[in-house]
């Protein structure tokens, strides 16, 4: 194998995809694995560093890496770094656990969770932050119905980049989502390094909500 160039058969191609994909990989082995995909799609690592948030020196540690022992190089050598002074157990908890709240907390916070697992609270938002979960975000989402949606869309789109002459072009939206007692859809549940998603549009049962608009004018 030359030296800067990775090559990679079906099998290893396959098994470093799963790991990008994948939502119960932790972040390190995720990054190590896009590492050497993009390497093998050419990508300089220069590019790769800046791609992936490591620095160079990363990228050329973990390419030698494969190119030296294959999957097993991208794993971290035995009995290297500080022992783990967490419970197994109580790691484990914190990770699985955070994407399935409580019914009566809706989410979990760091403290909250450490009086669960019995940890500090530091602890949980190290081994959030490793694993690439946030459950205090969310993210919404609209899946229309409409089998004219992508025309209608259009015409809009169309109508803010060009409107006629001399015409007064009103966009409308609801002022915030404070009202949304029911979502339209189930939401998606949270997974380690994609956050909690929901719908944009939800049930209104009768309440009243405020609007905003925004004035387009185009003279002659």
């Amino acid at each position: 194998m030359a030296r800067g160039t990775i090559e990679l058969d079906g099998a290893a191609r396959r098994e470093l995809q799963r790991r990008v994909r994948a939502t119960a990989v932790a972040v390190r082995d995720r990054r190590r694995a896009e590492i050497i995909l993009l390497s093998a799609g050419g990508i300089s690592q220069d590019r790769i560093a800046a791609r992936v948030g490591v620095s160079r020196v990363t990228v050329s540690h973990w390419l030698q890496r494969f190119s030296a022992a294959g999957l097993d190089g991208l794993n971290d050598a035995p009995g290297r770094g500080r022992k783990p002074s967490l419970p197994r157990e109580a790691v484990r908890m914190v990770v699985e656990k955070a994407v399935t709240p409580p019914a009566t907390l809706g989410r979990w916070s760091c403290r909250t969770m450490a009086r669960a697992a019995g940890i500090s609270k530091a602890s949980v938002q190290r081994v959030w932050a490793a694993n690439d979960i946030k459950p205090h975000l969310s993210r919404t989402f609209k899946l229309s119905k409409d089998k004219r949606f992508e025309a209608k869309f259009w015409d809009v789109i169309g109508l803010y980049l060009d409107p006629p002459q001399k015409a007064l072009v009103l966009c409308c939206d609801e002022k915030s989502q404070c009202q949304a007692l029911e979502r339209s859809q189930p939401g998606l549940p949270l997974g380690i390094g994609h956050i909690k998603t929901r719908t944009h549009d939800y049930i209104r049962h009768g309440t009243l909500t405020l609007f905003a608009a925004r004035t387009i004018w185009r003279a002659s």
